[in-house]
């Protein structure tokens, strides 16, 4: 495993929720974070079939082009129920084709409508890629047990926050404080592992 002694590192995403979040959970460890939209790079095509090809591919990208150490991720809900769906493909499941934008809200309720009523298991995955300039890259899984619930329930966090309660919890992410979902989050899972391997 590499370890990091960089002071400053790009965030590969130009989701201003993401990046919030994994800039959060860097604030301890002194690194700073910038964002790709801050750098204007541009968003590779992802078309890995796996949440960690995605990162992986985001990551390099990211690093290539800025130069400094970059971190990316790849996360979704996956519903077991229908096969796996939205998984990869969350960001696209949630484009409303009325506007052509992105629309959680519209994206949920794609989702209450194709679930099956006996099985509302879910869980969020995320995989976190750390690449150098080199070309070197470590990548780290994560992920978050629970339950899909209706209607949807708070307005915190992002995305599918709102319909998606852990399992152990009676509140759904999105009627979460954001410092305790960081705490037990899919992300928070592989940003554990991240800083075990390449922090201490």
């Amino acid at each position: 495993m590499r370890k990091l002694d960089a002071d400053k590192l790009v965030v590969a995403s130009h989701n201003a929720g993401k990046v919030r979040e994994i800039s959060a959970l860097m604030l301890p460890f002194g690194v700073e974070t910038l964002s790709a939209a801050d750098l204007n790079l541009p968003e590779p095509v992802e078309d890995g079939e796996t949440f960690i090809a995605n990162a992986e591919l985001k990551a390099r990208s990211a690093a290539e082009k800025s130069g400094f150490v970059a971190l990316a991720d790849d996360s979704g809900l996956v519903v077991p129920a229908l096969g796996g769906r939205p998984g990869i493909h969350s960001a696209r499941w949630a484009i409303n084709p009325a506007t052509g934008a992105r629309d959680f809200a519209y994206g949920m309720q794609k989702l209450e409508d194709e679930l099956a009523a006996d099985d509302r298991t879910a869980y969020f995955a995320c995989a976190l890629s750390l690449a150098w300039p080199d070309g070197h890259v470590e990548s780290f899984e994560g992920r978050v047990n629970g339950t899909l619930v209706w209607p949807i329930r708070g307005g915190n966090g992002f995305g599918y926050d709102p319909m998606f309660q852990a399992d152990g919890y009676d509140i759904t992410f999105g009627e979460m404080d954001a410092s305790e979902k960081h705490n037990i989050s899919h992300r928070a899972n592989a940003f554990k592992k991240l800083i075990h391997a390449c922090f201490s």
